[in-house]
C-alpha cells in the first residue's frame, strides 16, 4: 500500500531550508517526494499532518537504552539537589524493599548540591542496614553502605583494584565511595536482573524515547545484565514487526565481543544490528577521573584515571582487528584520546569502517590534527555542555578551554559528529540536545550567552547531529537521515519550525507524531 504524507512542511535536511510538501511511502521506504498534486494519484491512502513540521527521524547516537528504562522504573536520583534529600529519598525507598534484597538507586550528582557534599558511610548507614548501592550519574562511581561493603569483602586492607579507587578516610578506612573499576567489587555481587525485568526496561525505554521523537539509537547494553544473551534476547522480543518499531544499533562490549562471534549471535536485524567493539580508556570529568595530560586545575597532583593499562588497551584494539572490526572507545580526557590515537595509528581500522571516539570532551590541537588523518567518527553529547559547566572550567582552567566541548570547531574541520545523550547519564530529550548545542547552556541557566559561546551551532547544524550526521556515523547515509527517495520512512513530526526558532523557544517544541518504517509509533 502506498501512503501519501502531506499537509505540512517536510524538511528534507539536504540543505538548510530545503523543503517538500508531500512524501509517498511504500513498504517502509520513501518512494517519491514532491507536491501534493504530483503525487496524490499514486497513493492508496493519505495522512494529513495538519500543518506540522516533519523531519527525518531523530536518532540518539550514544546511550544505554536498557539503563534508560531501568532508571525510569527505579529510584531515580537525577532530580535530587542535596545530600540530605538523597538520603531522605533513599530512606523512603528502602522501607519498601524486602529484608533480603538490595536497595538500589542511580543518577545522583554532587555538583548539583549546594555544598557538593558526598554522603559519608555513617550517613549511608543511617538510611538502611540492607545492602545499598547508589550509582552516580556518570556511572563511573557509586556509593555503597556498610552492609554492601561487608558482602563485597571490602575492608581497610583491601587494595585498590587496577583501574579503580576505593576512597578512604584519614585512617585508611573505606568511605563507601568507589570509583571506576573498584565499582565491580560491589556490582558483581548485586543479583542480576531477570529476563522479564530487562525486557520491561527496554519496553519502557522505547515507549519513552518515541514520545520524545526518537526513531532509533546507538546503544551500549551488551556486556551488562549478566550473560550477553539477556539483553540481546530483549531486543529480539521487544523490537520488530508486530511489536515496537525502533532502530537500535548495538555496540558490543569487549568483555563479550569474541564470545558473541564464536557463538554466532544473531541480532534481530534490521531492528537491532551489531556495531563496533566498545571499551573504556578513562573515567569522567565530574569525578576527576577523566585522564588528562596535565593536572586538574582544582586538584593539583591528580591527572585522572586510566581504567586500562596501555598494554591492556593495545590488546583490546588487537582483539577487534583480529575480527576485522572497528572500535568504539570512551574518551573524556586528552590523555585518553592520545592513547587511543597511538593505538589506532599502530593498528589501522579495517577498510570501509570507522573507529568511534566517544565523548572527546577535552582535546588539543595536535590531537585534532592526528584525528583528521584517520577514519574516525566523533560521538558527542551536546547536553554535557549544560550539565558540566560551570564546574568544568574549574577542572580544566582557562588554558584548556579552547578545545573543550568544541563541537563547532570539530564540525567545521569536517569531522562526522553524531549527537548522543549518554542516557541515563543525561537526559535523552533530543530537543534538550539541540538547545544546548545552540545555546551552550541548560534552559534554566542564567549564564548570558552560554559557555564558550564561540562553539554555538546553528539550529540546522544542531539538528544535523540527530539526522544526517547520525546516519553518516553508521555509513548509512544512503538510506537514513534525509527525507529523500530510497530512505527509510522514519519521521519526527513536531509543531514548530526547529530550523528557524529562536533558541529560547526550542524547548517549547512538542512532538506530535513519531513514525518508524512508515508506521506511527507515537501520537500526541
Amino acid at each position: 500500500m502506498k501512503t501519501l504524507w502531506h499537509g505540512g512542511s517536510f524538511r528534507t535536511m539536504k540543505s538548510e531550508g530545503d523543503m517538500v510538501e508531500a512524501v509517498l511511502v511504500e513498504d517502509g521506504r520513501i518512494g517519491a517526494v514532491g507536491t501534493y498534486e504530483e503525487l496524490k494519484s499514486r497513493a492508496d491512502r493519505e495522512v494529513d499532518v495538519g500543518g506540522a513540521f516533519v523531519y527525518p527521524g531523530f536518532v540518539d547516537t550514544h546511550m544505554h537504552i536498557i539503563g534508560h528504562g531501568q532508571q525510569l522504573l527505579s529510584n531515580n536520583l537525577s532530580a535530587v539537589h542535596s545530600s540530605d534529600e538523597l538520603l531522605r529519598v533513599m530512606k523512603e525507598a528502602a522501607e519498601k524493599v524486602p529484608e533480603s534484597e538490595w536497595v538500589l538507586g542511580e543518577g545522583w550528582d554532587e555538583n548539583l548540591f549546594p555544598d557538593s557534599h558526598v554522603p559519608t558511610l555513617a550517613e549511608l548507614d543511617s538510611v538502611t542496614d540492607k545492602p545499598m548501592m547508589l550509582k552516580r550519574t556518570c556511572r563511573h562511581m557509586l556509593l555503597a553502605n556498610s552492609a554492601a561493603l561487608r558482602l563485597a569483602g571490602i575492608t581497610k586492607d583491601t587494595p585498590d583494584p587496577e583501574g579503580g579507587v576505593i576512597v578512604r578516610d584519614a585512617e585508611g578506612r573505606p568511605t563507601g565511595f568507589l570509583k571506576e573499576d573498584a565499582q565491580d567489587l560491589v556490582e558483581s555481587i548485586v543479583p542480576a536482573p531477570t529476563a522479564e525485568s530487562i525486557q520491561k526496561a527496554l519496553e519502557t525505554a522505547v515507549d519513552d524515547l518515541t514520545s520524545m521523537g526518537l526513531t532509533g539509537c546507538h546503544t551500549d547494553d551488551l556486556g551488562y545484565f549478566g550473560r550477553y544473551q539477556n539483553p540481546l534476547n530483549a531486543f529480539h522480543e521487544v523490537l520488530g514487526e508486530g511489536r515496537r518499531k525502533f532502530r537500535a544499533h548495538l555496540l558490543r562490549r569487549s568483555t563479550v565481543f569474541e564470545q558473541m562471534i564464536e557463538d554466532g549471535a544473531t541480532y534481530n536485524e534490521p531492528w537491532a544490528e551489531p556495531g563496533a567493539m566498545k571499551f573504556f580508556i578513562d573515567g569522567a570529568l565530574g569525578g576527576k577521573t577523566a585522564a588528562l595530560s596535565e593536572d586538574y586545575s582544582d586538584d593539583p597532583g591528580n591527572r585522572g584515571t586510566f581504567v586500562v593499562t596501555r598494554e591492556e588497551a593495545e590488546e583490546l584494539v588487537r582483539r577487534a582487528r583480529r575480527h576485522d572490526e572497528a572500535i568504539a572507545v570512551h574518551l573524556i580526557g586528552d590523555a585518553a584520546t592520545e592513547l587511543a590515537l597511538d593505538l589506532i595509528e599502530t593498528y589501522p581500522c579495517p577498510a570501509g569502517k570507522r573507529d568511534r571516539l566517544i565523548h572527546v570532551c577535552v582535546l588539543r590541537e595536535d590531537l585534532v590534527e592526528r584525528m583528521e588523518k584517520l577514519p574516525v567518527i566523533l560521538d558527542i553529547q551536546p547536553v554535557f555542555v549544560g550539565s558540566d559547566f560551570p564546574w568544568a572550567e574549574d577542572r580544566l582552567g582557562p588554558d584548556r578551554l579552547g578545545w573543550a566541548y568544541a563541537w563547532k570547531k570539530l564540525m567545521d574541520r569536517g569531522f562526522i559528529c553524531g549527537g548522543g545523550s549518554d542516557s541515563p547519564v543525561d537526559s535523552a530529550d533530543p530537543f534538550l540536545g539541540i538547545y544546548t548545542a545552540v545555546a551552550r547552556k541548560l534552559p534554566d541557566d542564567p549564564k548570558e550567552g552560554g559557555y564558550l559561546p564561540d562553539e554555538k551551532l546553528s539550529n540546522f547544524d544542531a539538528i544535523r547531529l540527530y539526522t544526517t550526521e547520525a546516519a553518516r556515523v553508521l555509513g548509512q547515509e544512503d538510506r537514513r537521515g534525509l527525507i529523500a527517495p530510497g530512505h527509510f520512512a522514519d519521521f519526527t513530526i513536531v509543531d514548530r519550525d526547529l530550523e528557524r526558532l529562536p533558541e529560547d523557544e526550542i524547548m517549547e517544541t512538542n512532538v506530535l507524531m513519531t513514525v518508524v518504517d512508515g508506521d506511527v509509533q507515537y501520537k500526541k
